[in-house]
């Protein structure tokens, strides 16, 4: 009995490895490559598949999901000749995974070094400064020829970014003290910009200012002008109006000449002629009140002319 219970064993045994090969699970976004005595039979999809067992084996498990691949720096040599290590990063994803497993024997080592010899016939059309500042038209130029060239081997490239571009430390420092410099120099510009901004604006309220300082002024000296013509129009008309004599407006004009002479600035003034034939009047009528006169007869006078008042000549300075 014992030899049968243990040929049952190993029988049952065998069933459970024939089942096991022969139910294949494939996860989805993935695919397998199916060989039967080392030939390509066919390529399982995502799901439950069935093989033949013992015959049947799984040669390759492909992920079809996008891939992301981080290449190491490469040296690169620009136009110029100057050595750059740049960092490269590829977002691939295999669309055939029949072809990905017998057209190359290793398309991730393939993509990198095809990557690298690109960027170096690219990079070296190129000098420094259009190399730091061309990214897209570089990652538009590798991505198109990694394209081309990976599509026999069932891989589409979506996308090429270069991650870093290190220039030698001396061109480093040289481009920080350019830009240190630009940056020196735009501050300056803008500086010159604001104070000549804040010249012309107070130039401006300046010129707005004395404008309207001297419309005020002339405003006021108009007003003052119109009051003094209104108060000599008043006068002439009081003294038209009470007809003032020659005794009246002699004494006026003595009542004027110390305001005529009045301040530090009049080194010259003239005495109007008419005020001779005023103060004539003058010293008659005082005349005709003197001591001589009172009692009521008339004494006899002798009238003399009053000099008339000559006009004062200008200091020598």
């Amino acid at each position: 009995m014992e030899p049968i219970i243990i040929v049952l064993i190993i029988l049952v045994v065998l069933v459970f490895i024939a089942l096991m090969k022969t139910v294949q699970v494939i996860p989805q976004a993935s695919a397998a490559i199916v060989e039967r005595f080392g030939r390509y039979t066919r390529t399982l999809n995502a799901g439950l598949n069935i093989v033949v067992p013992f015959i049947d084996s799984i040669r390759n498990r492909i992920d079809l999901r996008e891939q992301v691949v981080p290449f190491p720096p490469q040296p690169v040599i620009t136009q110029d000749n100057l050595v750059v290590n740049i960092d490269t990063v590829i977002y691939y994803q295999v669309t055939d995974a029949r072809a990905a497993t017998y057209e190359v024997s290793s398309f991730i080592q393939a993509i990198e070094q095809l990557t690298v010899t690109t960027l170096r016939n690219i990079i070296g059309g190129m000098d420094l400064e259009r190399t730091l500042t061309s990214r897209e038209e570089i990652n538009a130029a590798l991505r198109g020829v990694l394209d081309e060239a990976t599509g026999k081997w069932g891989i589409r490239v979506n996308r090429v970014e270069l991650k870093a571009i290190e220039p030698p430390t001396s061109i480093q420092d040289s481009m920080e003290k350019q830009m240190r410099a630009d940056r020196d120099k735009r501050a300056a510009i803008l500086t010159a910009e604001g104070i000549r901004q804040s010249q012309i604006l107070t130039a401006e309220g300046e010129k707005q200012s004395a404008i309207l300082r001297a419309e005020g002024e002339a405003r006021a000296a108009a007003l003052r002008a119109e009051g003094e013509a209104q108060a000599i129009r008043t006068v002439f008309e009081s003294i038209h109006a009470g007809d003032a004599d020659e005794k009246l407006l002699a004494y006026q004009y003595l009542q004027m000449l110390p305001k005529i002479a009045e301040g530090d600035a009049n080194k010259l003034w003239i005495v109007p002629s008419e005020i001779g034939d005023a103060l004539k009047g003058l010293s008659g009528a005082v005349g005709n009140f003197g001591p001589m006169g009172s009692g009521g007869g008339s004494a006899p006078r002798t009238t003399k002319e009053s000099p008339r008042p000559r006009r004062e000549q200008p200091p020598i300075d």
